[in-house]
């Protein structure tokens, strides 16, 4: 691209909708010479054609959950039905949510597609994504509800022993306010899709957009059930065991039964199959190529974002035309610095110190 072009580039930028006379005027060059330009940047990709649409830089669009995580710890042994020091912990969550920060810090440019409130816990979360570069621009903002929120209730040892969910919310991601946002997702690169939205939103998008390549996080056997008649429609899919086993009705009991399960969701359409088995690893399946990797073992500070991680690689690695052995090991080893975190996303997290990882535990080989 030569430095006039780029002078074009820019002045378009401004103003998508300024003319060639005043392209001509404000650089001081005449029409027909502006016209030549505008021709080279459309064979280029640069500019898209009518109106001087420039071509957007690759992004992952992500459509789910967003919520603030409350936790409470007691000082001593719970007692139930009564107040007990401790301590009180708010973080950042939602599967959603989750996997777009880890993507904006694997250097990926994400958009997030959520429902927030419009209230303290709403504003915490924009101004978090702002702060790392995540867009949220297309996140459905709402007067009238709030905020999705958990509340859980841990005992001495760490576990939790109550806990209470609010997400409503997420019934408002309708079918109506995902068609004023087709051209995001279908513009994206890769879409991620858990499934705290609506059953019938998933069925819309997975039916009806088909230019972009989907990738399914199940987020719970429960709400896993949702996109059971809808799972040949995902390119990628990264179930858990229980979750595999739910969604083909196949047990699994041995790496031949990994492989069958694996083959049951390639013949409904999908692409490549990541199964997880927490400590025993990870097992994948495209057709071609399959095989188990073993988890090195590891201390683990925190379990709650290592799913999360395990996607947002997945996605990283397709965009960079990783092989299968090497989109899993990295996937592993994103997994397990998100282990290694007291918080759900590691701060540390990034493609050079997952490389790391994965040369510390002789998952590069």
């Amino acid at each position: 691209m030569t430095n006039r072009e780029e002078e074009l580039l820019a002045l378009i930028r401004r103003n998508p909708a300024i003319s060639q006379n005043e392209l001509a005027s404000a650089l001081g060059i005449t029409r027909s010479s502006v016209a030549v330009h505008i021709t080279n940047l459309m064979k280029q990709g640069l500019i898209l054609g009518k109106g001087y649409l420039l071509k957007q830089d690759d992004y992952v669009c992500v459509l789910g959950g967003s919520n603030i995580d409350i936790s409470g710890f007691p000082n001593q042994k719970l007692i139930l039905a009564d107040s007990n020091p401790g301590q009180v912990k708010i973080s950042l969550g939602g599967v959603g949510r989750n996997i777009a920060d880890n993507l904006v810090h694997l250097g990926v440019p994400t958009k997030l597609i959520s429902a927030l409130g419009e209230d303290v816990y709403g504003k915490k979360l924009i101004d978090h994504a702002n702060a790392i570069n995540l867009d949220i621009r297309h996140s459905l903002i709402l007067s009238n509800r709030s905020t999705s929120t958990y509340l859980a209730i841990l005992d001495e040892t760490g576990d939790m022993k109550v806990a209470i969910s609010q997400m409503d919310i997420f019934e408002e991601l309708s079918i109506d306010f995902i068609r004023t946002k087709r051209p995001i997702i279908e513009d994206a690169k890769i879409c991620v899709i858990d499934t705290n939205l609506p059953a019938e939103t998933i069925g819309y998008v997975v039916d009806n957009f088909k230019k972009t390549e989907f990738f399914l996080d199940t987020v719970s056997t429960t709400k896993a059930l949702k996109i059971k008649d809808k799972i040949g429609a995902f390119h990628t899919i990264k179930p858990n065991k229980i979750e595999a086993e739910l969604l083909s009705g196949l047990e699994i009991r041995t790496e031949q039964d990994l492989v069958r399960v694996s083959e049951y969701f390639l013949n409904k359409g999908v692409q490549r199959v990541f199964i997880t088995l927490a400590e025993a690893g990870v097992f994948y399946h495209d057709g071609t190529e399959h095989a188990l990797i073993p988890s090195p073992k590891v201390d683990v500070v925190n379990a709650t974002g290592a799913g999360d991680a395990f996607v947002s690689s997945l996605v990283f690695a397709r965009i960079n035309q990783y092989g299968m052995a090497e989109t899993a090991k990295f996937a592993l080893a994103a997994s397990i610095l998100a282990l290694r975190h007291e918080e759900t996303i590691n701060p540390s997290m990034s493609k050079d110190n997952v490389l790391l990882t994965m040369k510390e535990l002789g998952l590069d080989r």
